[in-house]
């Protein structure tokens, strides 16, 4: 966890094209097969670095399978190689996960842009670093089973516009964080890094804090904007930390995530105007934690959770401002002007709730069309709270409405309906259809996909017959053979 925040912004990122690994054979060495790309096949590590000297644009560089040990005085290095950003400079494993690095180092990336390796499995003892030089780095298709060593972050990303897709991480015990993204000097953060279809697993790290699988900044970097895009990843028995995104920056998007049987939950530990749309929290402990300022947390679903389903937390301090100590950056900014709407928290231990151990209070929180179906303790129960609006919210169940304010909710039915994915939706008569009060509306579409017209539901569903287009996510559906 490293002491952080859970923050949600508004990052903008395109989705990229999945690069086949079809394993067929290439042109030998020195004579590449004509066409728009000139494929060079190598069969070992010195011809992959005398053939990596001399990549340019649209060169695909294959390695045969096979396992190999990188001297760590001879690291696959990158240095001045630039692809485009329709032909960039490939290297790809002949099958995924079919070339197997390991040793101290395995790629180095320097002053390189455009750059695609796929289909490897990483099995290095050293961090695998893309640095600020770099820019437009891609890492696809990959495992990732770094040494299992105290302390060890396994990969960070420093460069701006890197895409982090179709990659599995997993099978770590100890301190240290699957995916870090920061920046240039001791403030700065990476723009625009997309983060998709990764699959994030088995991380059972004992201990209270920092063994992340994502952590998306750090305290000095808070107030930085990223505009960083967290999105359709599955993380499963993430339980190296109570944060299984911890957000730790500002101005990011984080939707259509999984998080399912895992201790963590996504935190907005520190920073300013994320976005947190429409993600599934399945049958773990944490839910969605909330810290900072001008966040949207919307359309998401979270049930069968054992702890808290959402806490709008309490500050350290009133808000961080640009050039304080770094000490007094570690601690928590209370929440302002943050919306909370069109969510659904089904059957949690705790409902949405507050803090009331640091000073300062969360302000001006508009709390909107939420559903909240509970059967035992308060679906509501926060701490002390300045100009919050309550409206349109939807309560059920056995458990007691708590100190939600009169006016600011309706007792009924929603008539929820498990599907086969195992999310309860509305069923044709919930009272929940068109309930929506709030305007100008915060969402265009629900956590399934659908339109949400001009007359919305309350809750993270839309009711219609029509099939989702997106659900809860499976194994099938990320990682390194991903659609």
């Amino acid at each position: 966890m490293q002491r952080r925040t859970f923050l949600t912004g508004t990052a903008v990122g395109a989705a990229a094209a999945a690069l086949p690994l079809t394993g067929t054979a290439y042109a030998h060495p020195g004579h590449p097969r004509r066409g728009r790309r000139a494929t060079v096949d190598v069969h070992t590590l010195d011809e992959l670095r005398a053939a990596l000297d001399t990549a340019g644009p649209g060169t695909h560089i294959v390695l045969a399978d096979g396992d190999y040990t990188v001297p760590a005085d001879k690291p696959l290095t990158v240095r001045g190689r630039h692809g485009t950003r329709t032909a960039p400079v490939t290297v790809s494993a002949a099958s995924r996960g079919g070339a197997v690095l390991r040793g101290e180092r395995s790629f180095v990336f320097d002053d390189s842009s455009d750059i695609t390796v796929s289909g490897f499995s990483f099995r290095q003892s050293t961090t695998l670093d893309v640095p600020p030089n770099c820019h437009h780095i891609r890492l696809t298709r990959n495992d990732f089973q770094l040494a299992d060593i105290e302390g060890l972050h396994w990969l960070m990303v420093r460069a701006d516009d890197t895409v982090i897709d179709r990659n599995h991480f997993h099978g770590k015990s100890t301190l240290g964080i699957y995916l870090g993204i920061e920046g240039a000097g001791n403030d700065g953060m990476a723009q625009r890094v997309h983060v998709h279809r990764n699959h994030f697993s088995d991380h059972t790290f004992p201990g209270s804090n920092g063994g992340e699988p994502i952590r998306l900044g750090v305290s000095p970097r808070a107030l930085s904007s990223a505009h960083a895009l967290v999105e359709h990843n599955l993380f499963e028995r993430a339980n190296g930390d109570p944060e299984a995104i911890s957000v730790k920056s500002s101005d990011n998007v984080i939707r259509h995530n999984t998080i399912r049987d895992s201790l963590g939950g996504i935190v907005l530990r520190h920073g300013n105007g994320t976005r947190v749309d429409s993600n599934h929290l399945i049958g773990g402990e944490e839910g969605i934690r909330i810290y900072g300022d001008d966040h949207v947390i919307v359309n998401n679903y979270l049930a069968g959770l054992s702890g808290r389903a959402m806490v709008v937390g309490s500050g350290t301090a009133r808000d961080h401002v640009p050039g304080e100590p770094a000490a007094d950056r570690r601690g928590n900014d209370a929440p302002d002007r943050v919306l909370i709407a069109h969510n659904t928290l089904l059957d949690n231990a705790g409902g949405l709730s507050g803090e009331s151990h640091r000073p300062h209070e969360p302000r001006d929180v508009t709390v909107a069309d939420n559903l909240l179906v509970g059967q035992t303790g308060n679906l509501v129960e926060m701490a002390n709270t300045v100009r919050f609006v309550w409206q349109g919210n939807i309560l059920f169940g056995a458990a007691g409405d708590g100190n939600i304010p009169a006016g600011g909710f309706l007792r009924a039915d929603p008539r929820l309906v498990a599907g086969s994915d195992g999310v309860h939706r509305l069923s044709r008569t919930s009272r929940a259809i068109g309930a929506a009060t709030l305007w100008p509306a915060p969402v265009t579409h629900d956590i399934d996909g659908h339109p949400r017209g001009s007359c919305r539901d309350v809750g993270a569903d839309e009711y219609t017959t029509a099939p989702p287009t997106h659900r809860p996510l499976t194994p099938a559906d990320v990682g390194p053979h991903a659609p």
